[in-house]
């Protein structure tokens, strides 16, 4: 009832405020003289889950610098001629330019392992690491994933702090998502990290390839949590102050944050983490067949009514799609239960597949439904 009252002071102008004074001891001493007010407490529900979630996990979650070497070629025609002839008597000089690159990352294991994006990372000379704490250490590339936009880090250090791994597959939408990352971190002065809050969007999201520069996103955690350029690597963290996903990019038009923002789940990027720490780099999971988009003209050839699903066009005699079965000419229905119509169907179906797992496949062949377990094995090297 008191804390209600002295909110409302601001909107109830003084009257109230001469009620609420009363209620928490105002008025007058016996004498007459007026009576001072007892100072009202800081209410703890300024300790909200945000605030306890960002405490438990911003120890952990880094700017990582880099520097790339990047060639330049100069033209002493500004860009007017590009041809043959001017390239063979006017050649241009090339020099290498060295390019420096921010981006966060999160240390999930007290030996030193350090979760970010393959994109920040890609092609640098030399990566350093800067704790929150002030500390900075040298960081090597332990092995990236291009195709799941991941890398692992390695900083020798003592006593680092850890974030804790949460469970992705059981976000809700609507659920606290706090951002925590280093953007534009070469602007703003100070080591800490910054947060920014808002909830689960949504889960499970595709993202389409024109949408993107590298990278093949399914599955991905959509937030309206703040995210900027500078946040790629940095953590996304439940109201338990558990790591939930991997802040990769942001779908925008002005290049600043719209509340579209994309993490790849913690799940995903646990089983990065484990090939890279177990193998040192990510092996291809290879079902030993290819296939291709059903058209309309393979349809007709084929005696078939539409255009949906796959075919299987190739088959490796020595893979396991051959010894589990399957045949040039299948065309895939379902792939891990998931109804296959093209191509993208197919990639969510799989995404994440790793060597030794399970691909269940529905074809049909003959008019008939058949179903087919492939164990994938490591791709041919």
């Amino acid at each position: 009832m008191k804390r209600m009252a002295v909110l409302g002071v601001f909107a109830g102008g003084l009257l109230l405020g001469a009620v609420v004074m009363a209620a928490v001891g105002g008025g007058a001493n016996r004498d007459g003289a007026p009576r001072r007010a007892k100072p009202v407490a800081i209410d703890d529900s300024r300790r909200t889950a945000i605030v306890t979630a960002a405490e438990r996990v911003s120890p952990a979650v880094v700017s990582v610098s880099v520097v790339t070497t990047r060639v330049v070629r100069s033209d002493p025609f500004g860009g007017a001629f590009h041809d043959e002839f001017f390239d063979r008597f006017f050649p241009r000089n090339e020099y290498r330019q060295k390019v420096p690159g921010l981006g966060s990352g999160v240390i999930v294991d007290a030996s030193g392992l350090v979760l970010t994006n393959s994109h920040v990372v890609r092609g640098a000379d030399e990566i350093k690491v800067n704790l929150p704490d002030g500390r900075q250490f040298p960081a090597k590339l332990l092995g990236d994933s291009e195709v799941y936009d991941l890398a692992v880090l390695r900083i020798e250090g003592d006593k680092l702090p850890v974030a804790p791994m949460g469970d992705s597959d059981a976000l809700l939408v609507g659920e606290w998502a706090i951002a925590i990352g280093n953007p534009f971190g070469f602007l703003l002065d100070g080591s800490e990290p910054t947060v920014t809050a808002g909830v689960v969007s949504a889960t499970k999201r595709d993202i389409k390839g024109e949408a993107t520069e590298s990278g093949i996103y399914k599955n991905m955690i959509q937030t309206d949590a703040a995210i900027n350029p500078g946040n790629s690597g940095g953590a996304l963290v439940n109201g338990m102050g558990e790591l939930i996903g991997i802040n990769t990019f942001i779908l925008t038009q002005g290049g600043g944050s719209i509340g579209l923002g994309f993490a790849i789940p913690i799940n995903m990027a646990k089983k990065i983490l484990d090939e890279i720490r177990q193998y040192g780099r990510v092996r291809s999971a290879w079902p030993g067949m290819q296939v291709q988009q059903v058209t309309e003209m393979m349809a007709r050839r084929l005696g078939w009514t539409d255009a949906s699903g796959l075919v299987v066009s190739r088959v490796d005699p020595r893979g396991p799609a051959a010894r589990a079965g399957v045949q040039v000419g299948d065309r895939i229905r379902t792939v891990n239960g998931r109804v296959t119509d093209d191509v993208d169907d197919a990639q969510s179906g799989i995404y994440g597949a790793q060597v030794g797992d399970v691909l269940a496949l529905e074809v049909e062949r003959d008019g008939k439904r058949l179903k087919f377990r492939i164990v994938l094995e490591e791709a041919p090297r």
